[in-house]
């Protein structure tokens, strides 16, 4: 487990508030915003990869509750992780596509 200091959770929260910010003016049709198909994905890389360090809800909670894009990234961010820990427990239908792919 990698323990972070208050400053690096500082900055994390910076970066992805930013990040979070771009994404919901873009999502929102934001005039003063254009749209940078390259740069929207890195935002969403970035606040996705944030969310795998952090717990997010727990760590960012005035984000989640402001952003949909953080709610999302952060959503998406636990399903994976259900779905790495129990691919049948949480998504029976998923590991059976999974398992025929597989094949």
């Amino acid at each position: 487990m990698t323990y972070l200091s208050p400053s690096q959770i500082r900055s994390l929260a910076e970066t992805s508030t930013t990040a979070a910010a771009y994404l919901d003016a873009c999502d929102n049709g934001a005039r003063f915003v254009q749209l940078d198909p390259a740069y929207y994905q890195a935002c969403a890389r970035l606040l996705t990869t944030i969310f795998t360090v952090v717990d997010a809800a727990e760590t960012f909670p005035d984000l989640l509750s402001r952003s949909p894009a953080a709610r999302n990234a952060a959503e998406s961010q636990e399903m994976e992780h259900h779905i790495r820990i129990s691919r049948t427990g949480y998504y029976p239908q998923l590991a059976a596509i999974l398992a025929r792919a597989s094949v």
